[in-house]
Formats: C-alpha cells, sequence, structure tokens
C-alpha cells in the first residue's frame, strides 16, 4: 500500500510537508511516497531518511490561485496530477494534498470518477462539539447540487464516520434554519422528505446546535457548508486570539496565568485544524484527504494517519457497497 503525497502543494510546501510525512513515516504502515521536486523535497529528507519514505518526480506546481481546471490541463507534470495518476493506475490507495483545494477536487473527479451510483462528490470535514463531533458535507466540493444528492451525501458522511470515526449506525441531520418540520426553503423541505425515507435520519438541526447536541453527520449543498466551515474557522481563531490579548505582558503577570494553560490546552486542541489532518474527498473511485492550505508538519502528519485508517478499512468499497445496496 502506498500513500502519495502532493509535496508541493501548501503555502508552506515543500518543507512542511515533509517534515510532516517524517514525523508519521514511524506511525504508517504504509508506503509515503513524496510527489514533486527531487532537489527541493531532498533539502528538508533526514540522512538517513525513513525506509518507507521515498519521492516521485513532478516538474511542475498548480498555484493556489490558479483557476483549477486551466491549471490541470496545462499542468500534466504538476505534482497534483502526478499524485492523482498514481492512485488512478493503482501504484497509490490515496492522495493527500494542501495545495489548490478546487484543483484537487476537480483532478480527483476527472481521473478517478464517481462511484456508480453517486452523482457529486463531497467533501466530509469535521467538526469538534460537545459529544465527541461530527462530520460536515459536503463543505466545499458541490455547491450546485439537487435534494436527491444529499441523500447520497448522507449514505458517504455514514460510510465514513462507521469505517474511520468507529461508529455503529451513524445518524443523520439536515442543517436548517429550524429544527421543525417543514422548516426552510423549497430545497430543504424536499431534501427533508427524501431523508425521512430512511430510519437513520433524525431531523434539522440548526447551525446554533451543531455544537451542542449529539450528531454524526450532518449534510448540506456545499455553498452553505463552505460559509459554515469557514465561519467556524474564523470564530475559533478569534477566540483564541482574544484570550491571548488577554493575557497580560509582564513576566511576573504570565505566571499567574500559567494554571490556566492546562485548562486552556484541551479548548486549543479543539479548535486547531491540524488536530484533523483534512477533509475527505468522498464519493469517487479514489481517497484524497485535503488538507489547509495553511497546514504545517501536524497537520500532514494527521492527515497521512487519517488516510491510512481509511485505506485500512476499505472506505471506498463501503461507499460504494452501501450505495448499491440502498438502490435495490
Amino acid at each position: 500500500m502506498n500513500l502519495a503525497v502532493d509535496a508541493m502543494g501548501g503555502d508552506f510546501a515543500p518543507r512542511e510537508i515533509v517534515l510532516g510525512a517524517i514525523e508519521a513515516s514511524p506511525l504508517v504502515h504504509h508506503q509515503i511516497t513524496l510527489v514533486g521536486d527531487p532537489a527541493a523535497i531532498g533539502e528538508h529528507l533526514p540522512k538517513p531518511c525513513p525506509t518507507n519514505v521515498s519521492i516521485h518526480a513532478a516538474t511542475e506546481v498548480i498555484g493556489m490561485d490558479e483557476k483549477p481546471l486551466d491549471a490541470i490541463r496545462r499542468k500534466k507534470d504538476s505534482s497534483l496530477a502526478v499524485a492523482t495518476n498514481l492512485v488512478k493506475e493503482g501504484l497509490a490507495s490515496a492522495m493527500i494534498s494542501a495545495g489548490n483545494t478546487g484543483a484537487a477536487s476537480a483532478a480527483s473527479l476527472l481521473s478517478w470518477r464517481q462511484i456508480p451510483g453517486i452523482h457529486r462528490p463531497a467533501i466530509a470535514s469535521p467538526f469538534p462539539n460537545r459529544h465527541g463531533g461530527f462530520i460536515l458535507l459536503d463543505a466545499g466540493a458541490s455547491p450546485d447540487v439537487d435534494p436527491e444528492h444529499l441523500v447520497e451525501f448522507a449514505f458517504m458522511g455514514r460510510s465514513y464516520v462507521s469505517q474511520v470515526m468507529g461508529r455503529r449506525n451513524p445518524k443523520v441531520h439536515l442543517l436548517n434554519i429550524g429544527e421543525e418540520e417543514g422548516k426552510g426553503n423549497a430545497f430543504a423541505k424536499q431534501a427533508y422528505n427524501l431523508l425521512a425515507q430512511h430510519d437513520w435520519f433524525c431531523g434539522n438541526i440548526e447551525g446554533k446546535d451543531l455544537f451542542f447536541q449529539p450528531c454524526d453527520v450532518v449534510v448540506c449543498d456545499a455553498f452553505v457548508g463552505n460559509i459554515v466551515l469557514k465561519t467556524s474557522e474564523g470564530v475559533a481563531e478569534y477566540i483564541m486570539a482574544t484570550i491571548r490579548d488577554q493575557v497580560p505582558k509582564g513576566t511576573f503577570a504570565k505566571l499567574l496565568y500559567a494554571p490556566l494553560r492546562k485548562v486552556l490546552a484541551p479548548l486549543r486542541k479543539k479548535l486547531d485544524y491540524a488536530e484533523y489532518g483534512g477533509s475527505p474527498l468522498l464519493g469517487l473511485n479514489g481517497l484524497c484527504v485535503i488538507c489547509h492550505g495553511r497546514s504545517h508538519a501536524k497537520a500532514i502528519k494527521n492527515a497521512l494517519l487519517l488516510a491510512q485508517t481509511a485505506v485500512d478499512n476499505d472506505l471506498v468499497a463501503t461507499i460504494a457497497q452501501s450505495v448499491a445496496y440502498a438502490a435495490r
């Protein structure tokens, strides 16, 4: 088994990507292949290099601000395109990238295609809450969808929560402006009626309740989901920045606040996207873990561990089976 890493994608590539792979190497029983410029990657590899870390050459890089489809067509030998092709050719089981999210999604879709029965891929983003966390999808892959596609998202999300998070019989909620049946616009009402045909559906959930109510999977279209994701990231960063600003600057005063560090440590961990590694792109005949563009080594390490868990538990096959079973 092999995990392909787009070593040139991300704000801090290739250094942080390579360091993350090195940190993950003792914890990963698969081969880790760093895809990109061998000279640039080699500058950050230790000597001796871990035996399960290798380099696969690629001569081009897709920038964070490039238009996804144009970049994919023009840069056939980009680190992202080459990593995607390794999965397509069966030389890798998953791809990890902190590069251009749109390009990673588009390259994966064009190369691997959808699982039969799935019409739109979805990014499943992990969120913390008071009951062990949940995943929200779609968080950015498919902004223009039909209500029927949210049912597909539900099947994909349930497979992920079951296989990767280890929860039995995961429940699904629909993100809406109210918890009562009949709330929302025409799209939400139709999605509710379709989801309600399944016994794992638990109804609507409001944005304010996401972090307090028990939930496993929350579905919505990518336009709404991406706004929720980025708003939550902003609020989390604001909270941590506000706490830091309140700590007095003097050395003696800081000592008085030292006991609070232990109390705040769990909060910091829950709000840190690096703890989750990345978000899987679900619904395709291959696995892509999309990391934050600002990912440092810690996030890349955790993304590799997430990819390993998904591969070891046959996530892609499980999604295919669940959709095929539902279509009977």
